[in-house]
């Protein structure tokens, strides 16, 4: 219910900060309280949560005023639910049982509450609910995690119960700058969840779709394609504009039938596109059959053309436990490049890459600055609530430069490449987000020059260790990260400045992505301003044609494009193999 509702306002006449706020997954370990799991309802000193928690008080409901009188202690509900899985079926991350019993919507009501009052970062902000509200038939309230406004939904099965009563478990303040404290609370079917962060595998067609006008007259094109996908085979490239789906007109059409083709497809569904391709003044029109598409999380590895054949590119879409390998080996290429005289400089391509593994982050910033910047350093110390509900001590909360291979798709503890750079050139956008964002403020903590091209990234030094319970994967805020500076406050993002005198504020210039051009094309408006600047520290016409933000092809937003992406790719994941 939670995808279906805040897709519902992709095409509509509201703005879309909805869609590219929520968070979404990467890899971690969901687990339960049978299994080898991470949290099981015990802080620090191993006694279980109480009865009776320290959060309980008063709160409103639509109904009246609820008092909250007790928390029941998150492991004894945990695993109780309304439709348990199989006897046998087993946690892929951990290789336990999962163990589910029979139980009902409350007792998966009352985990939720204790989990999230246990472990979320905020937990003393949380205005307690009347669970009992939160039933099939229902309608009840419901906040936008975008901008905390409010509105109410309709409850028609289980997963809408949990989904909702999990959204009336978050904090509805506000930063100092006006954002909401807590845009990154989401839950996903733990199916799902497991095939996106272990294989990388969604249902779709394999074409990422970029806003460039958000109300009618919309406007909807590709940012980029997966190689093995059906977009691919049906050469669907950057830069293509969609006209209409299944017969309906983009600019104006009905939202339903535009955000189910371009955003949510059914799997084995034939959809008819028209699109007109970059450069090209006559349209076509073909179908596609939704299926699940293995994503290629790291594209256009290569050495730019003469003059700049000792600058290295490579796209980073994706922290996925497929992209350890495909990072090894993209370094080793940019290694042997010019006779294996290597790279003087990278530009690292994360204006898509919305995060995911935590580590990965860490083993990529290695391969990146080498052993003699980062050898004994930290890559990124977390803080968890007052409770310390995973136990971690001051060593465990440490993720250091990891200069050995995790395990995630290669063999584990093998040592990692290195391109040993004093610098790097990170083009970002609004959709940089989470463990992409670790990257950058790790490297400047252990003094790597970090020189942003683009935009304002999104603005997540938070994460999260996803927990499974009865078929359900929980996302709330449990952790904050800091670089070896101490420095971790970002919450309005990384921007690009020429004035760089605040710690958020990285050296570079506010470039808007050219739909134009191909990634990697060293004429595209944002890799072209990282190649002037790297020649006088000015980003030239490129970023002189941004003000406003306004895109190479003559479309204006009101900040960046918005994605429209999976809310389980922009995150921070601590992952299974490190464990706390």
């Amino acid at each position: 219910m939670q995808k279906t509702r805040h897709l519902a306002l992709i095409f509509s006449g509201l703005a879309l900060t909805a869609l590219i706020s929520a968070c979404g997954g990467g890899g971690g370990n969901p687990g339960s309280c049978s299994g080898s799991a991470v949290y099981c309802g015990q802080n620090a000193s191993g006694s279980t949560s109480p009865t009776t928690g320290n959060n309980t008080g008063t709160g409103s409901t639509s109904s009246g005023t609820y008092t909250e009188t007790g928390i029941t202690a998150a492991n004894a509900v945990a695993g109780q639910c309304a439709a348990p899985r199989a006897a046998g079926a087993v946690n892929p991350f951990t290789g336990q049982l999962y163990g589910d019993k029979s139980g009902s919507l409350t007792t998966e009501k009352q985990w939720i509450r204790a989990f999230v009052n246990d472990t979320y970062l905020w937990y003393k902000d949380i205005v307690p609910q009347d669970p009992g509200l939160f039933v099939i038939g229902a309608t009840v309230p419901y906040v936008n995690a975008s901008d905390n406004s409010k509105t109410t939904v309709t409850l028609k099965t289980n997963l809408d119960v949990v989904e909702t009563y999990f959204n009336s478990q978050r904090s509805v303040l506000f930063t100092s700058s006006g954002k909401p404290k807590d845009r990154f609370h989401f839950i996903y079917p733990t199916a799902d969840w497991v095939a996106l962060s272990t294989a990388g595998n969604s249902v779709g067609f394999g074409f990422q779709v970029a806003l460039l006008a958000r109300t009618p007259p919309r406007k909807a094109v590709v940012a980029y394609s997966e190689p093995l996908s059906p977009a691919g085979t049906n050469k669907l490239t950057r830069g293509a504009q969609f006209l209409s789906v299944n017969g309906v007109d983009v600019a104006s059409g009905d939202p339903a039938v535009l955000n189910e083709g371009l955003f949510s497809p059914l799997p084995g569904k034939k959809y008819t596109f028209q699109v007109l391709d970059l450069g090209s003044t006559t349209t076509r029109t073909f179908e596609m059959t939704a299926t699940t598409v293995t994503s290629t999380p790291v594209q256009n590895v290569r050495t730019l053309a003469a003059p700049y054949t000792n600058v290295g590119y490579l796209q980073f879409n994706d922290h996925i436990a497929t992209s350890e390998s495909q990072l090894i080996a993209a370094v080793n290429q940019l290694k042997a490049a010019n006779n294996g005289a290597g790279v003087a400089d990278l530009v690292l391509d994360l204006r898509y890459n919305g995060g995911g593994l935590l580590s990965i982050a860490s083993e990529l910033a290695y391969m990146i600055a080498g052993d003699a910047a980062t050898n004994g350093k930290v890559f990124e110390k977390l803080s968890f609530n007052d409770k310390n509900p995973f136990g971690a001590t001051d060593a465990s909360a440490i993720t250091p430069f990891y200069k050995l291979t995790q395990g995630f798709s290669t063999t584990r503890g093998v040592a990692l490449p290195q391109l040993n750079l004093p610098r790097v050139f990170v083009l970002t956008g609004g959709g940089t987000c989470s463990a992409s964002e670790a990257i950058m403020n790790g490297l400047t903590g252990v003094g790597v020059e970090v020189i942003q091209v683009g935009n304002t990234t999104c603005g997540k030094p938070y994460g999260f260790i996803p927990q499974d319970n009865c078929s359900v994967t929980y996302f709330t805020v449990q952790f904050k990260g800091v670089n070896q500076a101490g420095f971790g406050d970002y919450a309005d993002g990384f921007v690009p400045s020429v004035k760089a005198n605040q710690a958020n504020l990285l050296a570079g210039c506010v470039v808007a992505d050219d739909f134009t051009k191909q990634l990697g094309d060293s004429t595209e408006a944002r890799l072209a301003a990282a190649l002037q600047y790297r020649t006088n520290k000015t980003c030239g016409a490129a970023a002189n044609a941004a003000s406003g933000l306004t895109t190479a092809d003559g479309s204006s937003g009101e900040r960046d494009v918005a994605l429209g992406r999976s809310f389980m790719r922009e995150n921070r994941i601590y992952s299974p193999q490190t464990g706390l």
